[in-house]
């Protein structure tokens, strides 16, 4: 029997691959879906609001709840199919309800969703897709004709998906009721899954979009603070070449200018990293669909080339002045340490050079101090060597002056050449 232990969350890591599995569903099949986003930086109580916000829908229709800690759930509510899914910033509700209303995108069939429930969300509304997923028609005309009655004819994008198993369109417009609108017309022989996948693609290239299209308003917006930002940052560079423009003075300005930007970068970095990760997740959902043109209209990936793409540029144009912004700063001020620390070696210099020059003013007293000293010490020496001879005078028949005299030059020799010796004795 194999008993070797399991490394931790292997069984949670292996389910989540499984965690969000298409629906089945059979045409015609009327789909209805609501993303939610949390506010900004939502912490572990929001994801708790999320569930308890589902559970009270659930209760309503008497249906069981998810289990603990789970961010997905399928299950019946009355007459409809409820599928819940968590994500990191947004949590989506999507019903199924079996055949199609009369009137094409009827408004009622949003009201699954009780009013007051929806006014309790934790949460604003990101997108709300109103889907219909109908037979395809026996001619391509039939559902050309149908799509000029639907959906705005400067904008709708309609494509044959998954090697024409369905024709799918919409407009990415907000209808009336304050939905977009998506079409799917399905072949006869489409399998459940294949069609559940096609409605799963649809809704996950709406939401990833207006998730993308978030970053455009702090991009905007950025770009105009980098645009003020900018000119005073080439000022100050500018200045940093003139001699009488006070180092300390620049550096404060410089200070301000590369706090301004490490704010800007902390408020816009989480929403622009993740524009681009669901730019890149829009993409490959329309990949997935391996799109055909049909009767000439454009395509999902030409309607997001000519609309879509042009956002996310601006974006990523924002984030990459921002980014230029951030190392030109960085290297004014690597210039203007450089800057400084030529003067202060200048001033090092200048100090050194006039210590040196102290220095040989200070020898110069020294040596003077020294010549002073040693006529001192000889006077007293002489003195004192007077007083020990004055015996002899007698003796020798001379004066004291004369003795005094004879005395002077021998002394005197003496104290200088004792002050020298004690001089080199100490600077050794």
């Amino acid at each position: 029997m194999f008993s070797l232990e399991d490394y931790p969350q292997r069984y949670d890591l292996a389910n989540e691959l499984h965690a969000r599995p298409s629906p089945a569903l059979s045409a015609p099949v009327t789909a209805v879906y609501l993303a939610v986003k949390r506010p900004d930086h939502a912490a572990s109580r929001d994801r708790d609001a999320d569930r308890a916000h589902l559970i009270d829908l659930l209760d309503r229709f008497g249906a069981p709840h998810p289990s603990p800690d789970a961010n997905h759930y399928f299950g019946t509510i009355g007459r409809h199919h409820l599928k819940w899914e968590q994500h990191t910033e947004f949590v989506t509700y999507t019903v199924f309800a079996d055949g199609v209303a009369s009137r094409a995108f009827d408004p009622a069939a949003f009201d699954v969703f009780p009013e007051d429930w929806l006014q309790q969300a934790p949460g604003k509304r990101v997108t709300s897709i109103h889907l219909r997923v109908d037979i395809m028609p026996e001619t391509e005309a039939e559902m050309n004709d149908v799509l000029r009655n639907w959906f705005v004819a400067e904008s709708v994008a309609a494509t044959w998906v998954l090697d024409r198993a369905a024709m799918v369109a919409g407009d990415f417009r907000i209808d009336t009721a304050g939905h977009i609108r998506f079409a799917a017309f399905v072949d006869k022989a489409a399998g459940p899954r294949r069609i559940g996948r096609i409605v799963q693609r649809l809704c996950e290239i709406e939401t990833y979009k207006s998730m993308s299209m978030l970053g455009l308003p702090p991009a905007r917006h950025l770009q105009a603070r980098l645009g003020h930002l900018d000119g005073e940052l080439t000022k100050l560079v500018g200045a940093m070449s003139r001699d009488d423009e006070a180092p300390e003075a620049t550096l404060d300005e410089l200070l301000q200018i590369s706090s301004e930007l490490e704010d800007l970068t902390a408020a816009t970095s989480f929403r622009l990293s993740a524009t681009k990760a669901y730019e890149a997740l829009v993409n490959q959902r329309i990949q997935a669909l391996r799109e055909e043109r049909f009767m000439g209209r454009q395509t999902m990936s030409e309607f997001m080339m000519r609309r879509y793409d042009p956002a996310m540029r601006t974006i990523k144009s924002a984030e990459r002045l921002l980014g230029s912004m951030a190392q030109r700063a960085m290297r004014a001020g690597d210039l203007l340490r450089t800057r400084v620390d030529v003067q202060r070696s200048e001033q090092n210099q200048a100090l050194l050079e006039g210590m040196n020059r102290r220095a040989d003013m200070q020898l110069r007293l020294q040596e003077t101090v020294e010549g002073l000293s040693v006529v001192a010490i000889s006077y007293y020496a002489v003195s004192l060597a007077g007083y020990l001879a004055y015996p002899l005078t007698e003796l020798l028949g001379i004066s004291k002056g004369m003795l005094t005299a004879a005395l002077t030059l021998p002394v005197v020799a003496l104290v200088w050449w004792g002050v020298r010796r004690i001089r080199h004795s100490i600077g050794t």
